[in-house]
């Protein structure tokens, strides 16, 4: 294994597996809730190895492979590059933080709820880690069955058809994307995902496999018209739920694209990048208009999610180098900024037991504390210079801008948007007319917990985004080189 002591990535995805364990003797609420967020910190130390990783270079470094079942060339592959590692410490910096944002808000079958997580983390580390087209797949479906569970045992008053409709399209997704995988393995002979990069495969069959695949990626991230299942699954999932479907869910299907569908069929992604475009544009205006009609918190933020991965999508179909870096950084600063805000969203649930944004109105004066936090992501989410989210929307733009005017052009309402559906519910909220809020509390210890760390990374990313850039550029080149005529 490339010289390390020990098989990090495997050990990342299965301690937080084999820590579900413990959690059947705890009788104790309380218990549980400090023994999950143990485990979750001790998960991100477990990491520390992953900082070896050398910044030169494209290829796949921490590698594990280990034979599995011979007969069918099936192997436990593991291995993580540019895109991989950021995804991977996006995954682990999320964790923790759901277990403090939801510590008072589930209050019944809290060791389930806990399972849960940790199941869920393990298979997010293990699908961003997979080499092998099987093993990826298998880490897919594994993520499905804990957010179903999230959404239909701890959601709203509509949860059950919430995660009703949140499994039935993405099953549909898992199907196709079976199909395309089970295609690569019958075409290229091999499931090893790095070994079907380096062939050849035949346009028409590029073009079939790529959508099937497409498919699959598009209702994950979500695109327009795939995304119907999100604003019900968003609204009605609890705090934690919403956060690792935006944070972390989403970014598998825009992962799926960078990983599978373009280096795998990049004649077919470069032939119908114009739809994918086109596609990617319908999300980003048509979840910046569906945002600013929403009086739902949750919703708008939900709509918002819609229109900002839709800049991630246009930034991958680019094919330029600023397009990429600015999709990649988008993952990350959208993670990072839609989680803080899920997070907000529900500390105010937990005082007015309401998500709509007239009966969370005046909090300017009794919650300072809160407000600050709230603008302060509300400015990044709309891409305020010197946050996260500017880096990443604006070289998508200029990315846009570089390719066609006209892309660029169409695009930039969707900034504009961003602007007003964010500023429109803030304004409110800080300065509307206060309903019970003299009653209510201002931040507590644990909410400030965990809400400095997520703004201290927005800052950080925004003002010094260099170490992210010498992360993601040889991948990024890597993967650029084979576009080139």
């Amino acid at each position: 294994m490339e010289g390390l002591d020990l098989p990090v990535l495997s050990i990342l995805i299965f301690f937080p597996a084999a820590a579900c364990v413990g959690l059947f003797f705890m009788r104790s609420a309380q218990v549980v809730r400090v023994f999950t967020f143990a485990v979750f910190a001790l998960e991100f130390i477990f990491a520390f190895p992953l900082l070896r990783f050398r910044l030169n270079t494209p290829g796949f470094q921490f590698v594990e492979r280990i034979p599995w079942v011979e007969g069918w060339g099936l192997e436990y592959y593991l291995g993580i590059d540019g895109i991989g590692i950021l995804m991977l410490g996006l995954t682990l910096f999320i964790f923790p933080l759901c277990v403090l944002c939801s510590w008072s808000a589930i209050a019944t079958r809290v060791k389930e709820f806990h399972f849960c997580l940790l199941f869920l983390c393990s298979a997010c580390v293990g699908l961003f880690s997979a080499l092998d087209l099987l093993l990826f797949y298998l880490f897919w479906e594994a993520t499905l069955i804990p957010v179903y569970l999230i959404i239909a045992v701890w959601g709203g008053s509509e949860r059950q058809y919430a995660s009703l409709k949140f499994i039935v399209y993405t099953l549909a997704g898992s199907a196709l994307l079976l199909v395309g995988i089970i295609a690569f393995r019958i075409e290229g002979g091999t499931f090893s995902i790095p070994e079907l990069m380096g062939r050849d495969y035949p346009f028409g069959f590029q073009i079939w496999t790529f959508l099937v695949m497409a498919l699959a990626f598009a209702v994950k991230v979500p695109m327009f018209p795939f995304h119907t299942w999100l604003p019900d699954a968003y609204a009605e999932a609890p705090t934690a739920g919403s956060v690792v479907l935006a944070a972390v869910l989403a970014k598998m299907g825009v992962y799926g694209f960078l990983r599978l569908s373009l280096p795998l069929a990049p004649l077919a992604s470069q032939y119908l990048a114009p739809m994918m475009i086109a596609f990617s544009i319908a999300s980003v205006l048509y979840g910046g208009l569906m945002a600013l009609g929403q009086s739902n918190i949750k919703k708008i933020i939900a709509y918002s999610s819609v229109s900002h991965m839709g800049f991630v999508t246009l930034g991958i179909f680019l094919f330029s180098m600023r397009g990429f870096q600015g999709a990649l950084f988008q993952m990350v600063s959208h993670g990072i900024t839609t989680g803080a805000l899920f997070m907000l969203a529900g500390a105010l649930y937990e005082r007015s037991r309401s998500y709509e944004v007239r009966e969370n109105s005046g909090l300017g004066k009794y919650l300072p504390a809160f407000m600050g936090f709230w603008g302060f992501m509300a400015f990044a989410g709309f891409a305020f210079p010197g946050t996260n989210n500017f880096v990443g929307e604006f070289l998508v733009l200029v990315g846009a801008f570089e390719s066609n005017i006209w892309i660029g052009a169409l695009v930039v309402p969707g900034a504009v948007l961003a602007a007003a559906y964010m500023l429109r519910p803030t304004q409110k909220m800080a300065w509307g007319e206060p309903c019970n809020v003299m009653e209510w509390k201002d931040l507590n210890v644990r909410e400030w917990a965990y809400l400095l760390p997520l703004a201290f990374i927005v800052l950080y990313i925004g003002l010094a985004p260099t170490l992210f850039f010498k992360v993601m550029n040889p991948t990024l080149n890597n993967l650029l080189e084979m576009f080139k005529p």
